[in-house]
């Protein structure tokens, strides 16, 4: 049996997730150099997942000043 259409929440699973795999973990911390091929997987030190993403508003005031600033 399926879920009626009128109760399906809409975007369902296309927030920001909080936890990441090991593997995500693993390429960040590779990334940022705190953890190199050979090292224990055990015990890994948290990562930040979250990062602001800047709004449509806000890209579009950055491209308007660029604009501006060329035309100068």
């Amino acid at each position: 049996m399926s879920i009626h259409s009128s109760l399906k929440i809409s975007g369902a699973g296309k927030g920001s997730r909080n936890v990441w795999t090991r593997v995500e973990r693993l390429a960040a911390l590779r990334k940022e150099g705190r953890w190199q091929h050979g090292d224990s997987v055990l015990g890994l030190p948290k990562v930040r997942t979250r990062f602001k993403v800047k709004s449509k508003k806000q890209l579009k005031a950055e491209a308007a000043a660029a604009r501006e600033a060329g035309e100068k």
